[in-house]
């Protein structure tokens, strides 16, 4: 890695842009790791990845030779709108703007029952820009009138020079906005990672939803909830831009996974269908492989689709009436993607060792239309961690431009640090990234520029967003000399 003199945002990028277009994922592999030289992360055979991470001087970020990061945004700087970047840092999209510029749309997971979290928001550690917050366009507010510090903040910045352009205020007054995921349409779905309303906690709204933020917003949109979407706690999305049908997932033990049948594909305040998945032949079956196993790796399995009810689940309970009506039930689900005709998503505590899944799920040639069930959709285990130093509980992940995943781990250890890791076609782990921070947060919000030039990913706290540049053309294929 090139050593920098200085860690702000002005610091040097070196490195070519990556124009290799998706080739897909084809195989699966169970992810089992070797340690060298002493360390946790893992590289296959040294063919695959970018070589040894190399210590970085600063403190922040190691990666391999050749890479470079550059500090986009951190938490606590003062943006254009007069407001401070909230922190908590998590799912984050991108989007193109015009030349070389793009929109990064960033969530900010910040809770309502965290008084530290209370005081990291927009308006300040004494709320002293609470003013300049447009609470018309608020979801909510605390029950003494104050602003509910969640949403999303959006950033623009030049791939070419390396600047940050502006920074301000899109989405607030929602709470602990963990993942959400990109539209075709240009617009990021920010979601709510959490059940709250008025008689549990400290809010005047109920919670659980998702929301949409247009890319191109220069500021504050309003904050209108997609209840049609259902209200649980929702940890990313991702679409299908041929059907226009929403995958979402829910992070909880026994979390369900979710499609939505939207009424007009793109506009979905418009409403439309909440289903979950059934493993078909297997009503209620547990995809963890905890205690019993119900699959291997590389195993596919045809499911189906049931519509739910009463979405909006006044009791929190939607998952546990999905699940009793036969919906498979998943081990935390949190990240999804969009790759090239089907979706890769992560179960964050699955498998046996509770380390971590990878599911692949191939939509039918007529996914929500009549004749589904003559041609039904698959899902694949396509990764299961057997050893933690390969891959320890993945969370959001993305799909490269040389067609492979990249995903962000979310543990919390003081012997394992998290790693933004690469999986080859095969199911083959290597390692992009380490987070040297102390604190060892976790990685989240990983996207690739348009252009294919710029890893951007967040570390939660103590809140900070890279761009990484350098050789992606080589491909994650790394010859040892």
């Amino acid at each position: 890695m090139t050593p920098f003199a200085r860690t702000d945002r002005r610091s040097l990028l070196v490195g070519g842009a990556a124009g290799l277009a998706f080739g897909g994922l084809s195989r699966a592999a169970q992810a089992r790791g070797s340690v060298q030289d002493g360390r946790e992360e893992t590289y296959v055979n040294q063919v695959h990845g970018y070589g040894p991470l190399i210590a970085d001087p600063n403190g922040m970020l190691d990666l391999p030779e050749g890479f470079s990061y550059r500090v986009v945004s951190q938490g606590g700087e003062t943006m254009d709108d007069g407001l401070l970047v909230p922190g908590q840092f998590d799912g984050m999209g991108c989007f193109a703007l015009e030349g070389t510029r793009v929109a990064l749309v960033r969530n900010h997971e910040l809770k309502v029952g965290s008084s530290s979290h209370r005081n990291w928001g927009p308006a300040g550690y004494r709320q002293e820009r609470i003013d300049l917050i447009d609470k018309t366009k608020a979801y909510d507010t605390f029950k003494d009138g104050k602003v509910l510090p969640a949403g999303t903040t959006t950033v623009v910045y030049d791939t070419a020079t390396g600047e940050t352009i502006r920074q301000h205020l899109s989405l607030v007054g929602t709470a602990t906005n963990c993942g959400g995921g990109q539209t075709p349409w240009g617009s990021w779905l920010t979601c709510e990672e959490t059940e709250e309303n008025p008689s549990n906690a400290d809010v005047t709204r109920e919670h659980g939803y998702v929301f949409e933020v247009p890319a191109a917003a220069t500021g504050l949109v309003e904050a209108v909830p997609l209840k049609a979407m259902g209200r649980f706690e929702h940890e990313a999305v991702c679409v299908d831009p041929r059907t226009g049908i929403v995958y979402l997932t829910e992070d909880k033990a026994d979390s369900l996974f979710y499609r939505f049948i939207p009424t007009t594909p793109g506009r979905l305040i418009e409403g439309g269908r909440l289903q979950a998945m059934v493993i078909r032949g297997a009503p209620g079956a547990d995809t963890s492989n905890h205690e019993a196993r119900l699959w291997s790796v590389g195993d596919w399995k045809d499911v189906d689709w049931i519509d739910l009810d009463d979405v909006e689940s006044p009791n929190d309970d939607l998952r546990m009436r999905g699940h009793a009506a036969g919906a498979a039930l998943i081990a935390r689900g949190e990240g999804i993607h969009w790759g090239d005709g089907e979706l890769y998503l992560t179960p964050t505590s699955g498998g046996p060792i509770q380390r971590g899944q990878v599911l692949r799920y191939v939509p039918s040639a007529d996914e929500g239309q009549a004749g589904e069930a003559a041609r039904p959709g698959r899902i694949q285990l396509f990764v299961e961690s057997t050893d933690e130093k390969a891959l320890n509980m993945g969370d959001n992940l993305t799909v490269a431009p040389w067609g492979h995943l990249v995903v962000c781990e979310d543990n919390y250890s003081d012997e394992i640090r998290n790693h933004v890791k690469g999986v080859t076609p095969d199911g083959k782990l290597y390692a992009i990234a380490r987070n040297v921070f102390k604190g060892n947060s976790e990685f989240a919000g990983a996207v690739f520029s348009p252009d294919g030039s710029t890893l951007f990913v967040n570390i939660q706290y103590p809140g900070v967003t890279f761009a990484i540049r350098g050789p992606w053309d080589r491909g994650g294929d790394h010859v040892a000399a």
